[in-house]
């Protein structure tokens, strides 16, 4: 993070204060993820009884400089030349050439940060692609070349090692000589809607006709026992695709006839057939490889297995569209056809580093508008395109932040640029703080926001009680969905009534913090009742006090 001198000064002063408990050990300060600002890499390498600093060299270009110019003496430097948030292999020849252009005598070989972020080992996968498993670095994988690169630094460089990765380096300059043509077209226009939000609104409701305070959910249902095991025989060919089918279409239909029973007004088909909401996608796009054992933790005991896009991505043909008209074939209300944004499926993958992330982003971008292009010729007036992860790859540095935010709104309105004012886009986000990009989330554009709120303490409402405005169709969640508590009718009508002291009531929305997939069914439905009840009550509050 940006520290300011009042911070910088605190930092000193904390570590003045342990340096008495650290006299006589050999102490290692580490930073990483970013470069270190000029004030504070002169604050840190000032600091006393600090035998060595730990510095990310792989995204810190402007911190390699500050090194060569005043690294203090007598310090030992642990450069960090292996990059230890993604999954490519090392260019040695180039880590090496780094290496050489500092100081040796007290220089130690090492990733940019901890292998946390990073698989295992590469070993484990026996599924994956001779090719693109040639490209790949785990953290196994990556204690080798840091090995490899210190052998090298001492006079004994692995000649044949070093000349596999170059074959390796240029062999990814071959896949990326040609740019993709329609990503790199973008740069030069907003693609925003040619009509304001207000004008789409309003045409949208001609066509839905929905209530004041529409009520919905953000996409899946609980994953059952029973669920879970269909998708699993269907993978391993244990059950046919014809009886895969018919269990997803039951499983839609059951999820629609409990909605329609609740009397929610805009419905979801639940998400049956998805395991994942990026792992969905990305196992229906080309330039995207998965792992069988590349779990990586995301916090406590969750881990994750994010997919490596390794290419230029497309859309060989349609993801989403044959289970969404299914859907929408059985009931008579509006149903959401469901989507991942194109920087949530971004950030939550290992992304190739040969282009600029914007550029493999508009990619997606072009992929997911293909398929909101065809929900809508196929009958789907609502289409949600999830952005749950915006916020999640916000650079460190302010400085940085404009210019990720920038094309990160610019994506997600791509992918909506060309249906009709009558199609309603939502969006939905979650797990973060928004307020402070709350600006840039209005530039999305989208009609309708679905976000987290009942989980953050209603933080989000405070941006609008400051006096941001917002014309779009927004829905602050109205229960926390991560906990099996179940609200009551009072409570969330509390919630609904915070709102509407700061929103108008004719873009208010009624929905839940996040999916329901985590939940189970003795959870959700009196959940979803009192929502409903809740909304309910205060049409008629409403409506009365005209």
């Amino acid at each position: 993070m940006d520290l300011d001198s009042h911070k910088l000064k605190a930092f000193t002063e904390a570590y003045s204060e342990l340096e008495s408990t650290l006299s006589g050990l050999n102490v290692l300060v580490e930073t990483y993820f970013a470069d270190i600002p000029a004030e504070a890499f002169k604050t840190l390498t000032s600091l006393k009884g600090v035998t060595a600093y730990g510095l990310d060299l792989v995204r810190g270009t402007k911190t390699l400089d500050l090194v060569k110019a005043e690294f203090p003496k007598g310090k030992y430097l642990f450069a960090g030349v292996v990059d230890g948030r993604n999954i490519w292999a090392n260019d040695l020849s180039s880590s090496l050439s780094t290496l050489e252009s500092l100081e040796s005598n007290k220089l130690v070989v090492s990733t940019s940060c901890s292998l946390l972020h990073t698989a295992v080992d590469l070993v484990n996968e026996t599924k994956l692609d001779d090719e693109i498993k040639s490209w790949l670095a785990f953290a196994a994988q990556k204690v080798v070349e840091v090995n490899a690169l210190a052998k090298a630094l001492a006079g004994k460089k692995d000649e044949v090692h070093f000349i596999y990765r170059l074959l390796f380096a240029a062999e990814l300059i071959c896949l990326n000589i040609f740019p993709f043509p329609q990503a790199a077209g973008l740069k030069g226009s907003e693609h925003r809607r040619a009509t304001n939000v207000s004008a789409r609104l309003d045409a949208q409701q001609k066509k839905l006709n929905l209530p004041i305070l529409p009520t919905t959910t953000i996409g899946s249902f609980p994953q059952t026992v029973e669920l879970r095991r269909v998708r699993r025989e269907y993978k391993a060919k244990k059950i046919s695709e014809e009886e895969y089918i018919k269990a997803i279409k039951e499983e839609i239909k059951k999820v629609v006839e409990l909605q329609e029973e609740l009397d929610i007004d805009v419905l979801v088909h639940g998400e049956p057939e998805r395991n994942d909401m990026v792992e969905y996608f990305g196992e229906q796009l080309s330039g995207f490889a998965f792992t069988v054992n590349g779990w990586v933790q995301s916090y406590g005991s969750r881990c994750v297995k994010p997919p490596i896009i390794y290419g230029d991505v497309s859309r060989p043909k349609p993801m989403t569209v044959y289970w969404s008209s299914a859907a929408q074939s059985m009931t008579s209300r509006p149903m959401k056809g469901m989507l991942t944004g194109p920087v949530t499926i971004l950030n939550w993958s290992f992304v190739r580093n040969d282009q600029p992330r914007f550029e493999t982003c508009y990619q997606i971008a072009l992929a997911i508008k293909d398929e909101v292009e065809d929900l809508e010729k196929a009958g789907i007036n609502v289409i949600q395109i999830d952005e749950a992860a915006l916020r999640e790859g916000l650079p460190l540095r302010k400085s940085e932040q404009a210019f990720y935010l920038e094309w990160a709104v610019h994506s997600f309105r791509i992918t909506n640029i060309g249906v009709q004012d009558t199609t309603q886009i939502h969006t939905h986000m979650c797990y973060s703080n928004f307020n402070d990009i709350i600006h840039s989330i209005i530039d999305m554009d989208a009609d309708v926001i679905t976000i987290e709120n009942s989980r953050s303490d209603e933080k989000l409402l405070s941006v609008f009680r400051e006096g941001v405005k917002y014309g779009a169709g927004i829905g602050p969640g109205v229960y926390d969905i991560h906990s099996p508590r179940i609200p009551s009718t009072e409570e969330i009508a509390d919630r609904i009534n915070k709102m509407l002291a700061v929103l108008e009531k004719n873009i208010l929305w009624v929905n839940p913090d996040c999916g329901l997939k985590t939940r189970k069914y003795p959870e959700v439905k009196p959940a979803l009742q009192a929502m409903v009840a809740a909304a309910k009550a205060l049409r008629t509050q409403l409506a009365s006090a005209k």
